[in-house]
């Protein structure tokens, strides 16, 4: 993978019937990075054959590359696919293969993860897509283990991510791997979408909730928890600033985020200790305390756990201001 400050080619999939949001959510994320000045990242589109296709809203879309251009990419993504489900074809399958096999990052988004599973990439893996293929998707490929509770599933080296605008957040996932918080963030804010919806958050909800008041005591109490995040917040304290009872605060709080109060108070602590870790020079301790985390161990633990690095490797990689001085410099910024 490259160097975060390195550039990075990236190839969408295109074909005919390919509504055109599906087709254009990677190029609005990965086209706004460059936008911002946060990297420099390319997007093509490419095609079972070179020329044009013709989207399900029925506009052309002309100079399309072949299949090749995956060749050169470093991310290759599969935005969606046939409405018919129909099994990729054996070019289209041996180029997800060839890109996989020499590094490239392989994202099946929405129905997308129809063509990577049918490439061989998600076999004895979990998988996630649109909630309506997925029985199709658990027939036909019964070596992937189907999700269906959440937004997307990174593996590293293959993605997968649930029906139509999670391609969103999937998308910024990338970014945020490879740029840091503080840039995705940036550019979840240049296009007005929150910056962060977890993967582990529900497609849809097959009953519908009680409508909550204007003064919806859980939106109330989440705001009260980010000013108090260096505070102990336990279920009780939180129940207590909602002013319900332990019982229905769980039952709203899970109805409302998707998640049990712990899971949501230590997503924020990690996304505030990460937001420090970029900006800030203080030390791995004090980031700790500030973030309420009960001592260094422990956020050490949640971080890798999380992230699957230590606080100082990430600081090492997403230091903004190091960025910035590489950036006023004209030299690339190395990850080495």
């Amino acid at each position: 993978m490259p160097a975060s400050g390195d550039p990075l080619r990236i190839a969408v999939y295109a074909f005919d019937g390919v509504t055109m949001f599906h087709l254009s959510v990677p190029q609005l994320v990965f086209d706004e990075v460059t936008r911002q000045g946060l990297g420099d990242w390319t997007t093509v589109l490419f095609a079972d054959r070179a020329g044009s296709i013709r989207t399900a809203e029925g506009y052309p879309i002309g100079e399309v590359r072949g299949l090749s251009a995956a060749r050169e990419a470093d991310i290759v993504v599969v935005p969606s696919w046939f409405e018919d489900g129909r099994a990729a074809g054996p070019a289209l399958r041996r180029t997800l293969t060839s890109a996989h096999g020499r590094g490239a990052t392989i994202a099946g988004l929405c129905l997308g993860a129809v063509a990577v599973a049918d490439a061989g990439l998600l076999s004895r893996r979990t998988a996630v897509t649109h909630w309506q293929a997925v029985d199709m998707l658990a027939a036909r490929h019964r070596d992937v283990g189907i999700d269906a509770s959440v937004l997307y599933i990174d593996h590293g080296d293959v993605l997968t991510s649930a029906g139509t605008a999670s391609a969103i957040d999937a998308c910024l996932h990338l970014v945020r791997s490879r740029l840091g918080a503080a840039a995705a963030n940036r550019v979840a804010r240049s296009l007005v979408v929150a910056p962060h919806r977890e993967g582990g958050q529900a497609q849809y909800i097959e009953r519908p909730l009680p409508p909550y008041p204007a003064n919806d005591p859980i939106a109330g109490v989440l705001d009260w928890a980010l000013r108090h995040l260096t505070e102990s917040l336990t279920v009780e304290r939180l129940a207590d600033a909602a002013h319900l009872s332990r019982r229905t605060f769980i039952r709203a709080f899970q109805a409302s985020t998707g998640v049990t109060p712990a899971v949501w108070v230590r997503r924020q602590r990690l996304d505030e200790a990460r937001r420090l870790l970029e900006s800030t020079d203080l030390p791995i301790d004090q980031v700790a305390a500030a973030c309420g985390f009960g001592s260094t161990v422990t956020m050490r633990q949640c971080f890798a756990a999380a992230f699957d690095t230590s606080p100082s490797e990430y600081r090492r990689r997403f230091d903004a201001r190091t960025a910035q001085l590489a950036s006023r410099a004209g030299t690339p910024r190395s990850d080495k």
